[in-house]
């Protein structure tokens, strides 16, 4: 089989290339609307979506992965089907319903906390709704380093003086220093509190230095930003830690990425933040990967032709987007 040069591989992308841009049903990290640029490859359709204020060189990170999804060789798969757990945005307690809806039935749920604007207390009324409405659910939170350590002992101590057992605490703190002082304060007080780091392994240079220093129980890991299925594998092995794999609020067709990663991993012991695809308003797909029964099953869609009509971006977006792929087709 011939190997398509870089030269042949961009002309691909550029000849198949469109570009969404598909609303949130709920307000998620500031963020709205999501935008991707989507294309084509022999092996299927491909998303490259890094968020707008990544720099061109985080991006061409984003862009390698989809490249090697798209054109690549890619490891084989362990299993059919991923766990998967719901995602909650830092919502009002009497809105929790609502924002669960879409992902119907589910084992564990990842609550958003240390929403810019909101205080400990709204976080944990958000945290004793989910319980007390899903009492059988593992409970997961997600603070994308916006505590200080002692907010996080904090939270994580009313979280336990209340009788809720943690499934894991997400990049609390935002350093890796902050990361090792709160594990060891957490020790002294509970050994029931694991804490995965997210942030700290997808924007770091060295995404081992987590693991070296004995700053995380699980890493939590997105082939985009690693540059790729096989490079985030190898993370994985030389971290030596439990591996979560999550999204980026992508559509299916990255979430057909994360879920290929997933699959490929020896050991997978957690459900997956993969269920994000019901969070948006729409998909690019006729049959988008929802989970049913807490699974999705590991597979490509096929992108639907009308459906890129229906959420293409404005010619302007557009225009951003491609010129932003020149660049990082030319690093």
């Amino acid at each position: 089989m011939h190997n398509p040069t870089k030269a042949e591989i961009g002309n691909a992308i550029r000849e198949s290339a469109r570009v969404v841009s598909v609303g949130l049903r709920t307000k998620f990290r500031g963020v709205t609307q999501r935008e991707a640029l989507l294309f084509e490859g022999p092996n299927g359709w491909a998303e490259w979506n890094p968020f707008t204020e990544y720099s061109d060189t985080e991006a061409k990170l984003w862009l390698d992965t989809a490249v090697e999804f798209a054109f690549g060789d890619l490891p084989a798969l362990q299993r059919t089907r991923i766990g998967i757990n719901a995602t909650l945005a830092a919502v009002a307690p009497e809105a929790v319903e609502k924002a669960l809806a879409p992902f119907g039935e589910f084992r564990t749920v990842k609550i958003k906390v240390a929403e810019s604007g909101q205080d400990l207390n709204q976080d944990l009324q958000r945290v004793i709704k989910v319980w007390q409405t899903y009492p059988e659910a593992r409970i997961r939170l997600d603070a994308n380093g916006g505590y200080s350590v002692d907010q996080a002992i904090a939270i994580a101590g009313m979280m336990l003086e209340n009788g809720i057992t943690l499934d894991y605490f997400e990049q609390p703190c935002a350093t890796v220093p902050e990361l090792i002082e709160l594990r060891e304060k957490l020790v002294r007080y509970s050994d029931q509190v694991k804490i995965a780091a997210d942030e700290s392994v997808r924007k770091a240079s060295d995404p081992l230095a987590v693991a070296r220093a004995g700053a995380a129980d699980i890493l939590v890991l997105k082939a985009a930003p690693l540059g790729g299925i096989n490079r985030a594998l190898e993370i994985s092995n030389e971290a030596g830690l439990p591996a979560v794999i999550s999204s980026a609020i992508d559509t299916s067709v990255g979430i057909s990425m994360g879920l290929h990663l997933a699959a490929a991993l020896p050991n997978l012991e957690y459900d997956c933040g993969l269920g994000t695809a019901a969070m948006l308003i729409g998909d690019v797909t006729r049959e988008p990967l929802i989970a049913k029964d807490g699974y999705l099953d590991v597979r490509r869609v096929e992108v639907d032709a009308d459906r890129l009509q229906v959420f293409a971006a404005e010619d302007h977006r557009c225009d951003w987007w491609f010129e932003r792929l020149e660049r990082c087709l030319a690093l």
